[in-house]
């Protein structure tokens, strides 16, 4: 499905809006929980997807997830996450997969979302990209260049750590915000010092375009990925029992992805269109894992919001933990084996 040309200019507009008020994880900002419906009433429930590079969705497919699902499911595809939480915010998708920095952004302008599952990948693939006769050799040459970067991605977020640890801040440098698609066509002709992106355009970078990694997330991102669903479907009683199933496959699906990583990339391949190379490089990273929505997450999240408002990026204090719903918890622990 085509993105809807509306969602892109949403964000700009919407950071403009008051911050959320303070609290915790569980306060009064999550939606009170409806009760599940009989599972044969599910048969008349259409579940509205955000998907990017058909990551979830094919994922779904290839480990044998989609065949007895006893909803609808509805798929939107994405350039990035920050126009999926766009739509999740306005109800024009119930819920989908984001990196980390999307929701501090979506969150920032009090969107009408919930965080609520988690996972957790490898960061190699989270990378700061030139080209690969660039003179560049370090992150601390960057001062005044120009750095390409989609806006409230997760590569924001990475770009912004790793500007830090080398001693600069995102005022160091002329940031290009582009999205995926844009920003690859930018940097492969020259009109880019450096890159900021994710897996699998980090790997087709690499491989099609002799890219060269300048620095990855490594002992500065933390990696996380959420599913981040809408509040008005949070609220509707069939979309909440549909949504906790759908989180529970997912999950399911990421751990058959990391027993299965050479299956799981031809199917990427061959579902998107990527180079079966690109998706077999990305794959090897390590796909995203499933882990508990934990303080620690929320804490570690506080933390990139936090670095964000102090680097001015944002309009001021996010309280992430506000827009955390737990209401899966249990389902998700039995998806992760644990008892």
């Amino acid at each position: 499905m085509r993105t809807p040309r509306w969602l892109g200019a949403g964000l700009a507009l919407l950071l403009t809006s008051a911050l959320a008020g303070c609290g915790g994880g569980t306060g009064p900002r999550e939606a009170a929980v409806p009760p599940p419906v009989d599972p044969a009433q599910l048969a008349g429930v259409t579940l509205k997807v955000g998907d990017q590079k058909g990551g979830s969705q094919t994922l779904l497919k290839a480990a044998g997830l989609l065949d007895d699902v006893p909803y609808t499911i509805e798929w939107a595809t994405f350039t990035s996450g920050p126009p999926l939480l766009e739509a999740a915010s306005a109800g024009a998708v119930d819920i989908g997969g984001v990196g980390n920095t999307p929701p501090i952004f979506a969150a920032a302008a009090n969107a009408d979302i919930g965080v609520v599952s988690a996972a957790r990948g490898d960061v190699a693939g989270d990378a700061l990209l030139v080209a690969g006769d660039s003179p560049l050799r370090a992150v601390s040459e960057l001062r005044g260049k120009r750095v390409g970067v989609a806006r409230g991605s997760s590569a924001h977020g990475q770009l912004l750590y790793t500007l830090r640890a080398a001693g600069l801040s995102t005022q160091d440098v002329e940031l290009s915000f582009l999205q995926p698609a844009d920003g690859f066509s930018a940097f492969t002709q020259g009109n880019l010092d450096a890159w900021a992106v994710w897996d699998p355009y980090t790997a087709q970078a690499r491989i099609e375009a002799g890219a060269r990694v300048l620095a990855d997330g490594t002992g500065t991102a933390n990696g996380y990925t959420f599913q981040v669903a809408g509040r008005s479907a949070l609220a509707d009683a069939g979309k909440n029992s549909a949504i906790r199933d759908y989180v529970t496959r997912l999950s399911r699906a990421q751990l058959w992805s990391d027993r299965n990583r050479e299956p799981w990339a031809q199917s990427w391949a061959a579902e998107t269109g990527l180079d079966p190379e690109v998706a077999l490089a990305a794959v090897r990273n390590g796909p995203d894992l499933p882990i508990a929505l934990d303080d620690a997450v929320v804490r570690s999240e506080q933390d990139l919001a936090d670095t964000f408002s102090k680097e001015k990026v944002l309009p001021g204090k996010v309280d992430f933990g506000q827009f955390v719903d737990r209401r899966y918890t249990a389902d998700l622990d039995t998806a992760r084996g644990r008892q």
